[in-house]
This record gives structure tokens, sequence and C-alpha cells, in this order.
């Protein structure tokens, strides 16, 4: 077994994340080279089901396929009913173009959702302004249509001098 000749992070150039950067790693291992039939063929596949619905698939992959039976991943149920409306479509096109698809599984997997932060940008307010609202407090006469008013005001007066 021959060693590879190719380093992945060469100094002299920067390691670029394209698809012939990626062929050409896998062309330099002997382990990873029996990947590229098989990525080729699916991306092949891919780019052969995006032609054939491309408004379909711009949120689906191809999975596997293997025994004529085409697998492909839905992002949700509601495009999965949709898609698989359109299934005969997709395989008579896909038969065209020289695929031999007996079966069309659909898979959905929805994809982890990325959690927003709930924690909240807490704004500072001016001294101006902590004496402006303070004064506002103290020119409200007292009457139950104030009430909820200057207790708020006054919620807002303790939270800022016990931030300081």
């Amino acid at each position: 077994m021959r060693a590879p000749s190719f380093t992945p992070f060469k100094q002299s150039s920067p390691f670029t994340k394209t698809a012939k950067g990626a062929a050409e790693f896998l062309r330099s291992h002997d382990k990873m080279a029996a990947l590229l039939p098989s990525i080729t063929r699916m991306a092949a596949l891919q780019k052969d089901c995006a032609a054939a619905l491309p408004t379909m698939f711009t949120h689906c992959a191809v999975l596997q396929f293997e025994a004529d039976q085409l697998v492909l991943s839905v992002p949700n149920a509601a495009l999965a009913a949709r898609l698989k409306q359109q299934c005969p479509k997709l395989q008579e096109q896909l038969l065209q173009r020289g695929w031999q698809v007996n079966a069309i599984r659909l898979k959905v997997q929805v994809s982890k959702m990325l959690v927003k932060s709930t924690a909240s940008k807490q704004l500072v307010l001016p001294t101006e302004a902590v004496s402006a609202f303070s004064e506002l407090s103290d020119a409200l006469e007292n009457s139950p249509r104030n009430e909820a008013l200057k207790n708020a005001l006054g919620a807002l007066m303790q939270r800022r001098r016990t931030e300081k």
C-alpha cells in the first residue's frame, strides 16, 4: 500500500471547499476512493430529481438508491404529502433519464431547529430618563385609575436603584 501524496492543508494555498477539491481528496486516498463512484451516482441522481421537480427538491435529498428503490428525505409531512402526489411524474422523468426506478419511498426527517436565545438584551436608561419617570410618579395623583401606572413606575425605579 502506498502512502498518500496528498496533504489536505498545505500552507502555500488555503484549503477550498469545492466539489473539485472534495473529489481530489477522495481520489488521493485508497479507502476514500471507493466512495467516489457512489457519491457521483447519488449527486447525479439528486441533480436529475431536482431537474424533474425543481420546486419540490429545494429541501429534499436522495438518501438511498438500491435495488431499483429510491428513498428520499423530506423535511416535513406537508411536503411529503405533496411530493407523494408527484411520485409518478418523478418516476417517469427518471426513467426517461436512464434511472431504473421501480419504487419511490419518502422518509420524513425533521431537522433540528436552532433554538433562539431567550435572553433579551436589557436596555440601559440614562439617569435623565430615570429622574423623569420619578418626577412623573410624584406628579400623578393618588387615584385608583393611576394606581397601576404608579406601581409600574415604582418597580422601574426600584430595579434601577438595585442595578447601580
